[in-house]
């Protein structure tokens, strides 16, 4: 799937456009504010309010988005000043970085901010601000160069280009390191030049991700491999999305046969509350393949007792609506009934390959029909 001369330039130009429109906002922020002072004004922040009660599900995107309720954030206001100011600051530090094409992981912002004398009471304090800051541009962190430490890995037959500072015009084939290459922010950014692949498995475990490696599923499938690490992080969802979009190619989850593992085919498939704001990290034609918990049944996979918590996280997830009908409600009741969990490791009771030669096999036949 080659990219032609002419789409590269195209795809360049699109991200100038990109940038270009990212330093306007960051610039415009910092002028109403002298402008608001100019004026004899207390300058102020508008955005949407991230409370729960205006986090509400948007059935035709199929994730939750934010109401219409908005907040301020107001220097005229004692309560205000302090997280007003860490707001304008933060536009500032995103700024600094746009502009020089320097990345900054969460725990360097809060760090850097010492050196402004601009003072937070943790990361935690940080980070929040950094997502109200995502609310007020409607762009998520990663556009702002900001990333969090934990990394996923990426394996397949996949050429890129690179496009950060220093490496451009740089290509790399993904398929040329076998533990794969971390999704980092020179990766993510990078342009897809070309590829064989036919579809993207992404698996929620290193150690089955590094057996998929080992047997060839790359090969065999077709498959760009991506290994989730868990919960996916923000630009490894990204990536999926592009992948997705700009490819064509669609995605299949693998994840373990518990509710957290069909949380997170859940997220990747329709994001999550707590990124509402944002509308560029889901892959809505993703398919769940499994573990399902009638496949922990079916397999007659070595399992775990369901805890309390486990039970109780599942009585939630029937009640989301992301959960109505089709395989998400089944296979939770099926899991209440149970009450029993297990991995994907889980299959070596059948030998190492099993996975790959057997159950993977069957599941990709299955998702034909999902």
């Amino acid at each position: 799937m080659p990219t032609s001369s002419k789409s590269k330039k195209e795809a360049k130009r699109l991200a100038a456009e990109r940038r270009a429109e990212l330093l306007a906002q960051l610039k415009d922020l910092g002028d109403k504010a002298y402008t608001d002072l100019n004026a004899g004004q207390f300058p102020q922040f508008t955005f949407p309010s991230r409370s729960v009660s205006n986090i509400v599900y948007d059935s035709k995107l199929k994730q939750y988005i934010l109401g219409k309720t908005n907040v301020k954030r107001s220097s005229g206001n004692i309560k205000h000043i302090r997280p007003f100011t860490q707001l304008l600051w933060l536009a500032f530090f995103a700024d600094k970085l746009v502009h020089q094409g320097k990345t900054s992981t969460l725990r360097d912002v809060y760090y850097s901010s010492q050196a402004y004398n601009m003072e937070f009471v943790d990361q935690a304090e940080s980070d929040e601000i950094i997502t109200d800051l995502e609310a007020v541009l409607s762009r998520a962190r990663e556009q702002l160069k900001i990333y969090p430490e934990e990394r996923s890995a990426i394996f397949g037959d996949l050429t890129i280009e690179y496009t950060v500072p220093g490496y451009e015009g740089n290509r790399l084939n993904l398929s040329s390191h076998p533990d794969g290459y971390l999704i980092g922010p020179s990766l993510s950014t990078a342009e897809f030049v070309d590829t064989s692949a036919e579809m993207i498995i992404a698996v929620e475990k290193g150690g089955i991700f590094t057996r998929f490696v080992e047997e060839k599923v790359h090969k065999r499938y077709k498959a760009i491999l991506i290994d989730t690490a868990g919960q996916p992080p923000r630009s490894t969802r990204y990536m999926l999305r592009r992948l997705n979009k700009e490819l064509n190619l669609p995605v299949y989850i693998m994840s373990d046969g518990d509710v957290y593992g069909e949380h997170i085919a859940m997220v990747i498939i329709s994001g999550s509350a707590n990124a509402a704001h944002l509308r560029d990290l889901t892959v809505p034609t993703a398919k769940w393949v499994g573990v399902w918990a009638s496949d922990v049944v079916r397999y007659k996979l070595p399992t775990d007792p369901m805890t309390e918590a486990d039970i109780k996280r599942a009585q939630e997830l029937k009640k989301d609506p992301r959960y109505t009908g089709g395989v998400w409600q089944r296979e939770l009741d099926i899991f209440l009934k149970i009450k029993r969990k297990s991995e994907l490791e889980a299959f070596s009771k059948y030998g190492l390959t099993f996975i790959v030669d057997n159950y993977l096999k069957e599941k990709m036949q299955e998702a034909k029909s999902l």
